[in-house]
């Protein structure tokens, strides 16, 4: 496994470029920089063969045509080995009759882990955190979500927030609360006082998508 490119020393934050590696993974040998072009959900998961990352990557092979419709890519990470990702792929392909038809990398080192925070430096292993980084087609770092171990992501959110993220890329409109394809986005928020008296609706102020 190469190290990351980008070595990052303060924590990953939005509007950085995600740093690049190659690794093992379950579909051959995988760098991030391989998505460029399109946008890519990278995301960690403590451990194979665990009760909460089953349901999420079920979840998420079953979303893939929703993903692929979004022209975005899923790549998944933990400590464990390539050999352990192929044995759950394939229990999970026998036990729950779906296809995992994404990438897991392997990260015995963790080595991608830390670089991208995923693990806290000074953590023995990966079952800290569950997280999810939101890298548009420029490799651009556009959001991040954390959960704790013990708590699985919702894949529904996963989606929306994605696809909220590609629709305020194209200009300079903003999403609203709970926002979802089809409906209205937001224009920005005035920047003086005399063009904020001249929105009645100001903080509703509706465009098209």
């Amino acid at each position: 496994m190469n190290e990351p490119q980008a070595q990052i020393l303060r924590p990953l934050r939005i509007g950085d470029t995600a740093p690049d590696f190659r690794a093992r993974t379950t579909m051959g040998d995988k760098s991030l920089s391989d998505f460029r072009g399109r946008w890519l959900i990278f995301f960690s998961h403590p451990a194979d063969f665990t009760p909460v990352c089953t349901t999420e990557f079920v979840a998420l092979a079953r979303a893939s045509a929703d993903f692929d419709a979004a022209d975005c890519a899923l790549l998944g990470l933990s400590v464990d080995s390539l050999y352990s990702h192929l044995a759950w792929v394939k229990a999970i392909e026998e036990q729950f009759d779906t296809k995992i038809g994404f990438p897991i990398v392997e990260d015995p080192s963790m080595v991608v882990g830390r670089a991208y925070g995923m693990i806290d430096d000074a953590a023995v292993d990966s079952t800290a955190v569950r997280s999810t980084y939101f890298i548009d087609p420029e490799g651009l770092v556009r959001a991040i979500t954390t959960y704790p171990h013990n708590v699985g992501r919702s894949v529904a959110e996963m989606l929306r927030l994605l696809q909220a993220l590609q629709a305020v890329s194209k200009g300079p409109n903003v999403a609203p609360e709970n926002w979802h394809p089809g409906q209205a986005l937001l224009s920005p928020p005035a920047l003086t006082a005399e063009s904020i008296a001249g929105q009645s609706n100001w903080f509703c102020h509706e465009v098209g998508q």
